[in-house]
């Protein structure tokens, strides 16, 4: 990883009374290594960081306290205003948090807007968090003496068995869980006692707006989280030539002294190259174009689902074009902005003009988003890069999710105020295009399908072939600890359908997944 990168983007955490030591953990991501070993009390803690040049300014040491803190912070500004007078300002968010937690205690992470997981030890007691929507996953296994945490569930295989906690448990590894989004876990390690606090949660209520006044407030929104996740460099914005990564795309070169860099990605069946070409010549960005054969990008799912952790076949449909994006890439690890994510506040995949079946459908995808990892760091970092997504902001979420579906859609056109909002930056043919997910405009989801199709399984059955396909390569990846290198997806598929259509059949038995709206 560069400086382009936080301090930290990763770690695994042990805090043990009898003063063990695991194995050293595997990780998706890449990184450089530091590890250190510390006594309080009763206590001792281990730590591994994966960090970008930096480790020591992602820990925090204070009067028996330690923090550590993998991630960034983006409202510091505000968090310093709540210092106490004269205090020096902290020069690093570690410090930052460590330092504001003197005054609020565990209710300091109800005030960070930042993606982020962090650890907090003090006096017997260890406090596990995330960031409002968990973008930096954070898994734990805790045992009385004994609390192991980790940002990927790979790097806690080899971990003793733990107990149950208030959290979701990981498949087939008994003992660990996933800490839920905008959550802190703050546990007495003697006795492995948990209480989890809540810090955030997707707004119920709905705001009536004019329509100036709502495209406003999203353009304000949007523009600041674009500017605070820019960083010092010049950023890459992945560009798709639809509205969302478009209007990030286009706001980062309105704050850039020199042309931004955009990269687009598509397949030998499918791609936006064009769309893309129009926003990149109206901004003046530096543009690539990145093509990968389909049969190379299918190569990539076991990789997808080591990175993300996850099970549900459309996020990986939805991921696995980016992953490959981000191993093609190259060169050295970049910042990375996305427009990843708009759909889910705004109902942006959804075509309903009955306003409240609009609604419904917001607060079914800000209900289940948590825990599918679909903003896991990890995805850019197996190729060693640092993503951000500005529609995932809390503040820009807090406005997105609020606002009533007629200001969402209107005057039919999905994600009204958004268009609106970004019409002045962006050519016309650009704000009125209709919406193309990312596995649909590289043909991801297609060429899937036809992969299943080919090798046997009833084309009724795709979709739980699909999810039996993932299921399979999260127990060699993520559970068995096979590297996503020796796993070849063709084999994958040969095992789950079997020789032939009657057989597929016959494994593709039981009730088809439910569909997660988007």
């Amino acid at each position: 990883m560069t400086p382009n990168s936080p301090a930290a983007i990763g770690f695994r955490t042990e805090l043990r009374q009898d003063g063990g030591h695991l194995t050293e953990p595997v990780f998706a991501a890449r990184g450089s290594r530091a590890t250190w070993q510390e006594r309080a009390a009763d206590l001792t803690l281990h730590a591994v960081l994966l960090h970008s040049g930096a480790p020591d300014e992602a820990c925090a040491r204070a009067r028996g306290r330690t923090l550590v803190f993998a991630g960034e912070l983006y409202n510091r500004d505000a968090l310093h205003r709540l210092l106490p007078p004269g205090r020096a300002l902290p020069g690093t968010d570690a410090a930052l948090v460590s330092a504001l937690f003197d005054v609020y205690d565990l209710h300091v992470f109800r005030l960070l807007n930042g993606r982020f997981a962090a650890l907090v030890t003090e006096s017997g007691r260890a406090l596990l968090a995330t960031d409002h929507v968990g973008s930096v996953p954070l898994y734990v296994r805790v045992a009385p003496g004994r609390v192991l945490a980790a940002t990927e569930a790979k790097a806690l295989r080899d971990a003793p068995p733990g107990r149950p906690v208030p959290a979701r448990p990981v498949r087939r590894k008994t003992g660990t869980h996933q800490v839920p989004a905008g959550t802190v876990l703050d546990i007495e390690v003697a006795t492995g006692k948990c209480v989890p606090h809540r810090t955030w949660a997707p707004p119920l209520a709905r705001r009536i707006l004019p329509e100036e006044e709502a495209t406003d407030t999203v353009r304000r929104a949007v523009e600041r989280a674009v500017r605070t996740r820019a960083g010092g460099s010049t950023p890459l914005v992945v560009l798709s030539g639809g509205i969302d990564s478009s209007a990030v795309a286009a706001l980062a070169a309105r704050r850039s002294a020199k042309p931004i860099d955009t990269v687009s990605m598509g397949t030998d069946a499918a791609d936006e190259f064009p769309q893309a070409r129009v926003v990149a010549r109206h901004i003046g960005s530096a543009h690539r174009e990145i093509t990968v054969p389909i049969a190379e990008l299918l190569r990539w799912l076991p990789h997808t689902v080591w990175a993300a952790e996850c099970l549900d076949p459309d996020i990986v449909e939805y991921l696995l074009p980016l992953t490959a994006l981000y191993l093609r890439i190259g060169g050295p690890g970049r910042r990375v902005l996305t427009g990843y994510g708009a759909d889910i506040p705004l109902g942006g995949m959804h075509r309903e003009n009955r306003l409240p079946r609009l609604d419904t459908a917001v607060c079914h995808d800000m209900d289940t988003f948590d825990g599918l990892n679909e903003m896991s760091p990890t995805l850019s970092a197996v190729g060693g890069h640092w993503t951000t997504h500005p529609y995932w902001d809390r503040d820009v979420l807090d406005v997105l999710v609020s606002l009533e579906a007629g200001l969402k859609r209107r005057h039919g056109q999905d994600k009204w105020v958004l268009r609106a909002a970004m019409s002045d930056v962006l050519p016309h043919e650009v704000v009125v295009r209709p919406k193309l997910g990312v596995h649909e405009g590289s043909g991801t989801s297609a060429s899937f399908s036809r992969l299943l199709v080919d090798a046997g399984a009833p084309r009724e059955r795709v979709r739980e072939a699909k999810r039996l396909v993932v299921r399979e390569v999260f127990d060699q990846v993520v559970v068995g600890g096979r590297h996503p290198d020796d796993v070849a997806i063709d084999s994958v598929v040969d095992a789950v359908l079997g020789a032939g259509v009657e057989p597929a059949t016959a494994r593709l038995s039981g009730a088809a997944a439910r569909p997660v709206p988007r």
